[in-house]
């Protein structure tokens, strides 16, 4: 089974994958951020009797709070996400919710983001993901040292983590705005920990790819390539399978808080087993067959034409 050789087929079904995610991101908002990443408060709250969102959101609009929006998480209990709350605003909300619509019982949970905090959140989201990236390639690219090319197993393994991430990004986006699935802190812990998966899923490819070409080193580096991912794929699906298994138990018995962190574990699972084995090798044989460079030079000369045409 020449696994290698139908690569243009894997990076097509990708572009698939990952074309609507990079679309739903280009039309704002590019993800529906939660209260972690802008500013305003959200409040669980329970009633003594049924209650509905409808009557919720209608209340809400009669005090001035007609943005807000209105989660049922059961017959009796709402979650509203608002603007940012002023002193006394909670209580007067609490009391006009219990006369014009049932008694308020309870209301557990109630956090509020400033605007800064929300600024700050992002820019240490972005900070997180790009150190970790770092990190991951030059890691890589020192424990590969004893091979030709080092760098390209870190940069391969980088751009397949990229690729992972863009796909599990664009994957909220789309339910962002068709579900209105909102994200939080917690994604960012999830695409940690999916980099963390991926690379590590990447690295047992690598390494398999790393001893076959030390034990035959005039075999085209394709070749091994091929023989080191069938070598290794059983592997690979077998640990996936069980990890999904435990992170679809998790998902569907471990509670509403954590269903966004376990849903990019699951995706990030999926994704990362399929790059580990379809995406990172495959960059190593464009690269070795020169395919990289013919590339950018194709879209050099496409340049030039351009500007001569203009001209």
């Amino acid at each position: 089974m020449n696994v290698v050789s139908k690569r243009k087929w894997y990076f097509l079904l990708s572009a698939l994958v990952i074309l609507p995610g990079v679309i739903s991101l280009i039309i704002p908002p590019p993800l529906r951020a939660g209260i972690d990443f802008s500013s305003g408060s959200a409040i669980e709250m329970s009633f003594i009797e049924d209650v509905t969102e409808h009557e919720i959101r209608a209340a809400l609009g009669e005090i001035d709070h007609q943005e807000s929006k209105v989660q049922q998480m059961d017959s009796r209990t709402v979650f509203i996400r608002t603007k940012e709350l002023q002193k006394g605003e909670l209580q007067l909300i609490q009391a006009y919710l219990t006369d014009e619509v049932a008694e308020v019982t309870s209301v557990p949970n109630v956090d509020t983001v400033s605007p800064e905090v929300a600024g700050e959140t992002v820019r240490n989201a972005i900070i997180a993901v790009l150190v970790a990236a770092f990190a991951i390639l030059l890691f890589i690219s020192w424990a590969f040292r004893s091979i030709p090319n080092p760098l390209r197993y870190g940069v391969s393994a980088l751009l397949a983590l990229f690729h992972d991430l863009l796909i599990i990004i664009g994957i909220f986006s789309v339910l962002g705005k068709v579900v209105d699935l909102e994200v939080n802190a917690m994604l960012i812990v999830g695409l940690l920990a999916v980099a963390g998966y991926s690379v590590n899923d990447t690295i047992v490819v690598f390494d398999r790819i790393r001893e076959n070409v030390a034990r035959n080193i005039d075999r085209p580096l394709a070749e091994s390539v091929n023989v080191s991912i069938l070598e290794s794929m059983g592997r690979s699906l077998g640990t996936s399978c069980t990890t999904l298994f435990a992170l679809f138990a998790l998902y569907f018995i471990g509670g509403d808080t954590l269903k966004e962190f376990v849903l990019v574990l699951i995706i990030g699972t999926i994704v990362g087993t399929y790059s580990s084995i379809f995406i990172a090798a495959q960059f190593l044989v464009l690269w070795d067959q020169g395919e990289v460079g013919r590339f950018f030079e194709f879209l050099r000369l496409r340049r030039r034409r351009e500007r001569s045409s203009t001209n």
